[in-house]
């Protein structure tokens, strides 16, 4: 079983993605509407899933945050930036993905087929 952690506080926008990713229950979704919340949920995770802003922080520096609290969480962040631009902008991080906003079950399969990849 895989533990997911989606930081948010526009559940509604994530919850398709959620339903993929919890594959008829075999995974864990655990929710986080604030950075601190996250904080204190972070250990074990697999993957990190990060809103465009939450906090009113963008997700970029939620996401360079999220790797001192747990340094072997994949991450991936929901970003309307072009793919250049995202590129650009999360280089170095270490972010597995780029997530569209209002991300649905496609997505969740291809983050679950990334995610297999790098075990």
């Amino acid at each position: 079983m895989k533990k997911f952690l989606i930081i948010t506080r526009q559940a509604g926008n994530l919850s398709r993605l959620a339903e993929g990713l919890s594959d008829n229950n075999a995974n864990e979704i655990i929710w986080a509407d604030s950075v601190t919340a996250a904080h204190a949920a972070a250990a074990g995770i697999d993957l990190i899933i990060i809103d465009e802003k939450v906090d009113g922080q963008p997700g970029l520096d939620i996401a360079k945050d999220m790797i001192r609290v747990n340094a072997m969480a994949n991450l991936a962040l929901v970003s309307g930036l072009s793919p250049e631009e995202f590129h650009e902008a999360s280089e170095g991080l270490g972010i597995m993905a780029q997530l569209p906003p209002c991300p649905d079950v496609k997505d969740a399969e291809q983050l679950l087929n990334a995610l297999t990849s790098l075990s």
